[in-house]
């Protein structure tokens, strides 16, 4: 038996099982997708490039990820894939040899107030293990730590069948929680400007109530004029002490109004319920601005923003703790842990210490555990959801990243390519969308989507070594070694804007003039400050037009004519050319069609199956009644004119019958912004990365802002998208506007009239300007890591 066994090791004949060494695609259609057929190496790092909106993201995360990740669920119990998300199978003919997908992506991490970098990566919940064992003086179980669990106590009779027989018996319990109470658990304490809320000169019923939603004819309105509990017709000015206090403060009690049972509450609770308690990126404009209006947000003056109990800050291990050791940068917080030497908690410790190290390891060694994870960048959210994957002996696996060097600094990307090929070498397919050529240059193999983007994209333009795609005649090989050049000559500032003793976040007192009238870039290595002196220090009123990395929020139901207004000026061009109204020509109005509510098909849930959409057979996708489709505007209907192209619907708006000055104006800016390709109904949800923040600066472009602050424009984008932003950034500072750029790019920073580099290192290493000047002074010093960088990459 032993001889038969060593002579099948010696047999070169290669086993079936090695044989499946390829992941195959062939006809993925989804979205922009025709009829893609690739053959994807196992074990090897594959990039797929291609410009932003040419469908790699179909490609590898609608496609290959999520076919892998259904497949996945679909071994699960019915009971437990009613509570996982549901994924309908992807539009492809055949996907042979996949292997179980990891997707790291760049969402943000949800922006619950609750949620910080510790709870996120279970930093948190094992250094609550640790000082439940080990801090003195002890207080209670793990629990007792967390700032999300309140100390409770109760007692009471409970019944229960005994034997046949009800029993009562006294019970009492306790529950020792670690959550601050005052601020119960937040950190922060809010305040609410009563002037905000109303009007005091006037009564309720002539409209005293000043908050959005709260008319007098409004339900709010009724019951509060209707509760009974002070007079609605007299001025809250002349309220007693008592009557004030039912408006703002009355717990929740039942009433009746016009005969109709119903809770009444005080406005403050009630305002804090509806408004206070959600993350405030997601309520509508209107009711936003209100809100930064009446409330001021103040650390908790009882636990120091730390969100703890006195008792859980009581109890420490080595003079240190639980509050301190989350407020610590994670790097030093790493050595604090090694120098716990305890056998009793030894693999807790273990586990702990490489969950810390893979944070330095990572390039995130500047952020502490207390730090909010709404807070994150695009890139830092992604390495932080990287970091559970580092330490992972899980090989053959399929690791699918989207463009994991966003927010890096050519410094860190050489670090984020070790890591790539670190996780390739242990015998997994790494799968990576990117555009940056230093992280292309390291892929064992590579395709490039195209030719263009959108319905002018989809297709496989090549695929093969790197060597061969740059001797292709690809847009990506054409472009791969493209390199800028130091500006000649940089332009006149026309003032500057003055920020004096900056100490946002790890900023060390920073004082610094940045030009105005110029193309300012700001950079430095990640969490040097760049952000926190940008977005944190620039004072008020200084006319700022943020553009920033954030979400934009949207449903199926929202597209880039909803977004940016557009529909607006269109909806009326129509209603005034054939003399009805506005409202028909919206699907989410009286034009919707009545089958599908005006989504254009018709969604069927099936529990724990992918749901399925059909196209609605009354509107056949149109999303409009009938007779709505009967009104023109230059020989087009209003589905039709949602179903062209920005560039095409310029052209048709600009003149003729159809000529629509508003509507062609914004147009004009999508265009300006590179997104001429994007049809007007489009669902947002549809859109890439780069596409998003494209179209939220083409809408920012209107805005009357004199200084446009912009963080990281070229994410998402292809080196040949990176010319024409240059080129709209140069248009947008020759008009007048002063543009200030948060940047790692180094084709950017050598276009800049200006630059401010932070540093010299991370978190508490850096916070200071390490240099200020122009682009051919930093390359020509070459005192800082950006000079450095930024001098080879110009052939300096």
């Amino acid at each position: 038996m032993s001889t038969a066994m060593s002579t099948e090791t010696q047999s070169p004949t290669l086993h079936v099982a090695d044989s499946h060494d390829l992941i195959r695609v062939q006809g993925a259609r989804g979205n922009n997708l025709k009829d893609v057929s690739v053959e994807i190496p196992k074990r090897r790092l594959t990039v797929f490039t291609g410009v932003s909106g040419s469908g790699k993201s179909s490609l590898v995360f609608g496609t290959i990820a999520a076919e892998s990740q259904r497949m996945i669920n679909e071994t699960y119990s019915a009971f437990v894939q009613g509570f996982m998300p549901t994924l309908a199978r992807p539009e492809v003919d055949v996907l042979e040899g996949l292997t179980t997908a990891i997707i790291v992506d760049q969402q943000r991490m949800g922006a619950n107030p609750r949620s910080t970098v510790g709870t996120v990566t279970d930093a948190n919940a094992m250094l609550r293990i640790l000082f439940s064992r080990l801090g003195l003086p002890h207080i209670g179980s793990p629990q007792a730590f967390s700032f999300n669990v309140a100390s409770i106590s109760g007692s009471g009779a409970v019944s229960f069948e005994r034997g046949g027989k009800s029993v009562k018996e006294q019970r009492n319990f306790t529950v020792t929680g670690g959550m601050c109470p005052r601020c119960e658990g937040m950190g922060r304490v809010t305040d609410i400007d009563l002037s905000q809320l109303y009007d005091d000169s006037k009564s309720l019923n002539e409209g005293a109530l000043t908050i959005p939603g709260y008319s007098v004819d409004g339900w709010y309105g009724r019951i509060f004029s209707g509760c009974g509990f002070y007079d609605p017709d007299k001025p809250i000015r002349e309220y007693t002490k008592a009557e004030l206090h039912d408006l703002l403060y009355k717990e929740p009690t039942k009433i009746k109004v016009d005969g109709i049972n119903l809770t009444y509450e005080g406005l403050i609770p009630k305002i804090q319920k509806s408004m206070l308690s959600k993350d405030k990126e997601a309520l509508q404009s209107h009711v936003r601005a209100f809100v930064e209006r009446a409330v001021t947000f103040t650390s908790c003056p009882e636990c120091g923003g730390t969100r703890l109990s006195e008792a859980a800050r009581s109890s420490k291990i080595k003079g240190i703790s639980i509050a301190d050791a989350c407020a610590m940068q994670i790097s030093d917080l790493a050595d604090w842990v090694r120098g716990v030497d305890d056998p009793s908690v030894a693999p807790l410790l273990t586990t702990l210490q490489q969950t810390l190290d893979s944070f330095t390891e990572i390039g995130l060694g500047y952020l502490s555990l207390d730090r909010p994870s709404g807070t994150l960048s695009g890139g830092e959210a992604q390495r932080v959801k990287m970091i559970r994957h580092l330490g992972s002996s899980l090989t053959d696996v399929t690791y699918v990243f989207d463009e994991p060097t966003t927010g890096l600094h050519p410094h860190d990307i050489q670090r984020m390519n070790d890591l790539l090929l670190r996780l390739r070498d242990k015998g997994n397919t790494v799968l990576v969308v990117e555009h940056k050529p230093e992280t292309i240059a390291i892929a064992d193999h590579v395709v490039d989507l195209g030719p263009g983007a959108g319905t002018a994209g989809g297709a496989v333009c090549f695929e093969g070594t790197v060597e061969g795609l740059r001797a292709s005649g690809t847009v990506t090989g054409r472009h791969f070694d493209d390199r800028a050049t130091v500006k000649e000559t940089v332009r006149t500032p026309t003032g500057t804007l003055e920020i004096r003793g900056a100490t946002a976040h790890n900023l060390r007192d920073v004082d610094v003039d940045i030009p105005l009238g110029v193309l300012v870039v700001v950079t430095g290595v990640a969490g040097s400050g760049k952000s926190s002196l940008v977005h944190g220090s620039i004072p008020a009123g200084a006319g700022v037009v943020s553009i920033d990395q954030g979400a934009i929020r949207g449903s199926r139901r929202s597209n880039p004519a909803t977004y940016t207004g557009l529909l607006d000026p269109i909806r009326k061009a129509f209603a005034k050319a054939n003399g009805v109204k506005p409202a028909l020509f919206s699907a989410n109005s009286e034009g919707a069609c009545p089958t599908c509510n005006g989504a254009g098909v018709i969604y069927t849930d099936l529990a724990m199956m992918a749901g399925v959409a059909t196209i609605c057979e009354e509107c056949e996708g149109k999303r409009f009644q009938a007779s709505v489709l009967d009104h023109h505007l230059g020989g087009r209907d209003i589905s039709e004119v949602l179903a062209m192209s920005v560039t095409e619907a310029r052209e048709f708006f600009g003149a003729g019958e159809a000529r629509t000055p508003a509507a062609h104006a914004i147009l004009g800016r999508l265009a300006d912004v590179g997104l001429g390709y994007l049809s007007l109904g489009q669902p947002l949800t549809t859109l890439s990365g780069g596409e998003r923040q494209r179209l939220k600066l083409a809408t920012h472009m209107a805005d009357k802002g004199g200084v446009y602050v912009l963080d990281e424009p070229t994410t998402g984008l292809h080196l040949a998208d990176v010319e024409q932003l240059l080129g709209l950034l140069d248009r947008l500072v020759d008009s007048g506007k002063s543009v200030i750029v948060v940047e790692h790019h180094q084709a950017v920073m050598a276009h800049a009239d200006w630059i401010v580099d932070l540093g010299p290192g991370a978190g508490h290493d850096g916070g200071q300007i390490v240099f200020e000047g122009t682009p051919a002074d930093l390359v020509a010093a070459r005192s800082t890591l950006t000079g450095e960088h930024l001098a080879a990459y110009v052939g300096a």
